[in-house]
């Protein structure tokens, strides 16, 4: 089945969604920016591009978007588990992740299954910070804090 890309413009740069009827494989960060497929976006990537585009304005804090179905190990799965659970406007750190996740000793894995994430913000690998610090994310410190403070959530 072939993959379809629909783009959505925020102020932190174009995201792009990817995926078939099977659902989202992939949310590409701003810097992955790629051409949008012609013609008409299957079902799940035209909802999550819409879904996205309510967050950016502020009319969303949750998303309904079908995920597709990827390769991932189980420890990747229980760690994107935990984080689909960690509320909107709010942050954990990578132990508490870790924790969270059922591996109390994990919290350097959690941060590689946090880069793994296939699906940022709809599985939100952003409300992961350091113990002291921001802490990493694949598309960036300042695309980090744009998402946080998206959500009313400062990190100094």
């Amino acid at each position: 089945m072939a993959t379809f890309r629909v783009n959505v413009k925020s102020s932190a740069g174009v995201w792009g969604v990817e995926g078939s009827e099977l659902g989202v494989s992939r949310i590409c960060l701003p810097h992955e920016y790629a051409t949008a497929s012609r013609g008409t976006a299957p079902e799940p990537v035209a909802l999550c591009a819409h879904e996205l585009g309510q967050y950016f304005a502020g009319a969303r804090t949750s998303f309904t978007t079908t995920l597709a179905p990827v390769v991932a190990t189980d420890f990747q799965r229980s760690v994107w588990r935990a984080l689909q659970a960690i509320p909107y406007g709010t942050v954990r750190t990578y132990a508490e992740l870790a924790q969270c996740a059922g591996h109390p000793r994990a919290a350097r894995a959690v941060g590689n299954a946090n880069h793994a994430n296939p699906w940022p913000i709809v599985v939100p690998c952003h409300r992961v910070v350091a113990r002291q610090g921001l802490g990493g994310y694949g598309g960036g410190a300042m695309v980090k804090r744009f998402l946080l403070e998206r959500e009313g959530f400062v990190y100094d």
